[in-house]
């Protein structure tokens, strides 16, 4: 496997593309695929994609390449109408527009998923309201699988087997609905 610098360096990596559609790494000397593209974007790694010949930049190009083999792999991220929206876009008098607003919309999706995955490990981390969490996402699991058929392990929450226990049961939270009720009519 190919070595890459940390992705806070500076300087992007060269990697030159052959008429024999062969990408090669000059940092590493060494051929790659279009897959260690792949797991280098993801890593934030930095790096160009040039025509050995001619010396053009073709990143967008090869970037482009790698999101096509991806959505053929079934990982479809576009959906088809946005597809046809993004073409529509071409030739129309915003077109120019379209690059920023969609590099803006992404780098505000990724900030959000970034605070989304860090509150999640702060609920979960450690501290009072971490119990908190985890003792609500029981209760949570335990309720769904008591509509699947009772909580594993928890003696007496089996589903019914008989009309007359589901009868009960049934009769036992008409009248925990009755008795809330009452109480939110205290209330109010």
């Amino acid at each position: 496997m190919a070595k890459s610098k940390p992705a806070n360096e500076s300087e992007p990596v060269v990697i030159k593309k052959y008429a024999n559609r062969r990408l090669y790494n000059t940092e590493t000397s060494s051929y790659i695929t279009l897959d260690l593209l792949s797991q280098m974007t993801r890593e934030g790694r930095e790096f160009v994609v040039v025509d050995a010949k001619s010396g053009d930049d073709i990143t967008h190009n090869v970037l482009t390449q790698i999101i096509m083999e991806e959505e053929q792999r079934g990982k479809n991220m576009l959906p088809v109408n946005f597809l046809r929206q993004l073409i529509s876009m071409y030739g129309d008098s915003m077109q120019s527009m379209v690059p920023q607003y969609l590099e803006a919309s992404m780098d505000a999706f990724r900030k959000n998923q970034l605070q989304f995955q860090q509150a999640m490990q702060g609920a979960f981390g450690g501290g009072p309201l971490a119990e908190i969490a985890k003792r609500n996402m029981q209760m949570f699991e335990a309720a769904t699988s008591a509509f699947k058929g009772g909580v594993p392990g928890v003696p007496g929450t089996s589903a019914p087997a008989e009309e007359s226990d589901k009868d009960d049961e049934i009769a036992e939270l008409k009248a925990q609905l009755a008795a809330m009720n009452a109480k939110i009519d205290k209330l109010g």
